[in-house]
């Protein structure tokens, strides 16, 4: 044969076509991270004013007025009331106004990220100054010593989520990427669900008992990571059964390639171009974020919807599963049921 006719053996036209699609799902990554995570500006952080009646307006027109937007300030009653909604995570931060002297007090949360406090602390510094004020910063959530910069969660997140479609991925492999009938459909999703547990339990043990890297409840991180993990294992399969190995790509393409950049994870949300910050709570890396930094920081607060977001994922991607085994027939289960002989599985 020549080189010629070995190549066009070789390299078939689906070969061609899947690194066709790895090459478009490298720069997909590459846009995707850098277009994210190369310029953070913060736009509309929800922000707090306790400040007298006399200078409330004004302070909230001016923070409003400030170059670019970052703040989306409101009027708060008092700190109390300024602390309670930061740990309901209603609030990123608030500024308490002293009216009987020239320092005011920042409250922020390093819980949900040090980069956001630190552009809080840096903006209101800014203000203060020109009113020939000073602030002082109190750290509402701080983040745990040995949480640098808040992104213990995200990572933890972020191996849960890899665990759930490397796992399905697996199963894929060794059994083929459409499960042949509803009972096959269901030990793989039996199986994964296992795994989620186990998952779950680990990611939970290893950040908290082992490393100490995130306070809070080991149950709570543990619950989460077994739903994150089934969620995106669940999404895989799915993917799977609809696409065949395709979809292996699809599910890298949604959780790795759109979902880690914006899961508000090396940058919170209101630090995140506009495409990113809509699409973050929506997939499983950042409703997965969130809910583990209220976990580990803010007593469970504000977690329902990230929460639901993950139970949709894991509850449509086992019933996409399972339709679509119980749609698939072979070509023999197909001959017997026609022949009226028996029918295998």
């Amino acid at each position: 044969m020549s080189f010629v006719d070995e190549l066009k053996s070789a390299v078939t036209p689906r070969a061609a076509l899947l690194v066709v699609g790895v090459f478009a799902l490298q720069l997909l990554f590459i846009a995707s991270y850098v277009g994210a995570l190369h310029h953070p500006r913060p736009k509309d952080v929800p922000f707090g004013v306790v400040a007298p009646p006399q200078v409330s307006a004004s302070l909230v027109g001016k923070l409003e007025g400030l170059p670019g937007g970052p703040l989306d300030p409101e009027t708060v009653t008092d700190a109390a009331e300024a602390r309670k909604r930061i740990m309901n995570r209603d609030l990123d931060g608030a500024l308490v106004v002293d009216p009987r002297g020239r320092t005011d007090t920042l409250l922020v949360a390093s819980g949900n990220g040090t980069a956001l406090s630190t552009v809080l602390r840096s903006v209101i510094t800014t203000v203060e100054e020109t009113q020939q004020r000073t602030v002082r910063t109190v750290d509402v959530a701080p983040a745990s010593p040995r949480d640098f910069n808040g992104l213990s969660s995200f990572y933890l997140v972020i191996g849960w989520c890899v665990g759930g479609y490397i796992c399905a991925a697996i199963l894929a492999i060794s059994a083929g990427s459409r499960p042949e009938n509803p009972a096959r459909a269901v030990i793989r999703l039996g199986a994964l669900a296992v795994y989620s547990v186990l998952g779950g339990l680990g990611g939970a043990i290893v950040v908290g008992p082992v490393l100490g890297a995130l306070p809070g409840s080991v149950a709570g991180l543990w619950g989460l990571g077994a739903l994150v993990v089934f969620a995106v294992g669940a999404a895989t399969l799915a993917l799977q059964s609809v696409f065949g190995i395709v979809g292996i790509g699809l599910a890298i393409l949604l959780i790795v390639v759109a979902g880690n950049p914006s899961a508000g994870g090396a940058f919170p949300l209101p630090m995140l171009p506009p495409f990113w910050k809509a699409i973050g709570p929506a997939l499983p890396p950042g409703a997965g974020t969130w809910a583990a930094r209220s976990i580990a920081y803010f007593r469970g607060n504000h977690m329902t919807a990230s929460m639901l977001v993950l139970s949709a994922w894991a509850v449509v991607g086992t019933l996409v599963t399972l339709v679509v085994s119980a749609l698939k027939r072979s070509p023999e289960a197909g001959a017997a049921a026609r022949e009226g002989g028996p029918v295998r599985s």
